[in-house]
């Protein structure tokens, strides 16, 4: 059964300073609540799968409420730091600064509907880049273009930026074997789907109304939005 380490008011700060105590934790995931770069239990982790904050805040015209850090590379570009050489997913714009040491670049195909971007602009965002870092990926050989449909309606559970469980999850079936990481766990796609491979994962999310979100997907037990 998961454990949820909710407290009453006025204990947010006592569990702040308390990293070692997760938010959620079953037998797949844990879950922690607060800044990856003073948590370190997602360092001990084999590979990396995460949607981090690439300075998009700034351009982004409907989100009535934009990712913490998004004004920047910085929470991105120092955790990869930490990280290092081992293998890593990580999402990105081509208008932003790319991470170093990628070795190759993955499109995302979102599907036929364009997404919000400009809208004085006659084209809409409808693609996503997706950096791979370092080795050891291995399965059935496909394109660099992976095309899944983006989750109807874009903004679920007050999240801006939602990835779809299935994309995760195919992008996850051909990452090395071990326990998989997400510094920057958002609506917490990456930790569902690794749970649904059946695979260990270990999670960081810095604003606690996306922890619930993230908590209460994985309480449910069942493939929910996105999926």
């Amino acid at each position: 059964r998961p454990t949820l380490h909710h407290e009453r008011p006025g204990q947010t700060e006592r569990r702040r300073a308390s990293v070692t105590t997760p938010y959620y934790q079953d037998e797949h995931v844990t879950l922690y609540h607060g800044d990856c770069l003073e948590i370190d239990a997602w360092l001990d982790a084999d590979v990396l799968v995460t949607d981090p904050p690439y300075g998009m805040a700034h351009k982004s015209g409907w989100v009535a409420r934009p990712i913490a850090g998004d004004d920047t590379t910085d929470a991105r570009d120092a955790a990869l730091a930490t990280w290092g050489a081992r293998p890593a997913l990580v999402f990105g714009r081509w208008s932003e600064k790319r991470p170093d040491n990628v070795r190759a670049r993955l499109v995302w195909d979102k599907g036929e509907w364009p997404g919000m971007g400009d809208l004085s602009f006659p084209w809409g965002p409808s693609d996503e880049e997706i950096y791979v870092i370092g080795e050891g990926w291995a399965g059935k050989r496909d394109g660099t273009v992976v095309r899944v449909n983006r989750i109807v309606g874009e903004k679920v559970a007050d999240h801006p930026t939602p990835k779809p469980v299935a994309l995760m999850e195919r992008l996850m079936a051909k990452a090395p074997p071990g326990v998989v990481a997400d510094p920057f766990a958002g609506s917490g796609s990456t930790l569902v789907a690794a749970r649904n491979l059946g695979r260990r994962a270990i999670g960081v999310e810095l604003e606690e109304r996306y922890c619930e979100v993230i908590a209460k997907r994985l309480s449910q037990g069942v493939l929910d939005f996105g999926a």
